[in-house]
């Protein structure tokens, strides 16, 4: 078993790490490029949302007021014409991209800490580098990935975005293996 507290140095330098990588695929690689497509008629689709002064969150459309009222006849028909969806809201204003940036380096921290713990719980010191790989890899991948399979199950997100974005995880699991790998106490 290895302390957590040994291990800040493989912690935050992973961190560091998936955050430069996750600079390079979303700033340089184009991939992620397609992820959202544009409102047909935009213009005309925010004027008219302007009006209701939606605070930031998320919206399901149409939503019923409760489990009975969705095999209403009513609110059958209303999904039947559509649209339907869910959308999130945010705040009008320039995008305050620092604050995301730093919420994403914690969160790289936090999956850190769990690959690193759980790592050091089922391996001792000086443990063979591919041994902690594989364990701190993929705990790292499924911290970073499987969450994100829910969206498309229930919510209909792109299923292409969603793998998009676990291969990412991959890559930030690879990333968080080989650093703490490439570290762990000898």
């Amino acid at each position: 078993m290895v302390p957590l507290a040994s291990l800040w140095l493989p912690i935050l330098l992973s961190a560091v790490i998936v955050f430069l990588v996750s600079f390079i695929i979303h700033m340089v690689l184009p991939y992620h490029r397609t992820d959202y497509r544009k409102l047909p008629s935009e213009d005309a689709v925010l004027e008219a949302l302007r009006k209701f002064d939606i605070p930031p969150g998320d919206y399901m459309f149409p939503r019923p007021a409760s489990m009975k009222e969705m095999n209403t006849p009513e609110f059958l028909a209303k999904r039947k014409q559509g649209p339907v969806g869910v959308v999130t809201f945010m705040a009008p204003g320039p995008f305050n991209m620092g604050g995301n940036l730093a919420q994403w380096f914690a969160y790289s921290v936090v999956v850190s800490v769990f690959a690193a713990y759980v790592t050091g719980r089922a391996l001792g010191p000086s443990a063979d580098y591919l041994a902690v790989f594989r364990i701190a890899g993929c705990t790292a991948f499924v911290a970073y990935s499987l969450g994100l399979w829910q969206d498309s199950i229930w919510y209909k997100r792109a299923w292409s975005t969603t793998l998009k974005n676990s291969f990412d995880g991959l890559v930030y699991g690879l990333m968080t293996g080989g650093t703490l790998g490439w570290l762990w106490p000898r």
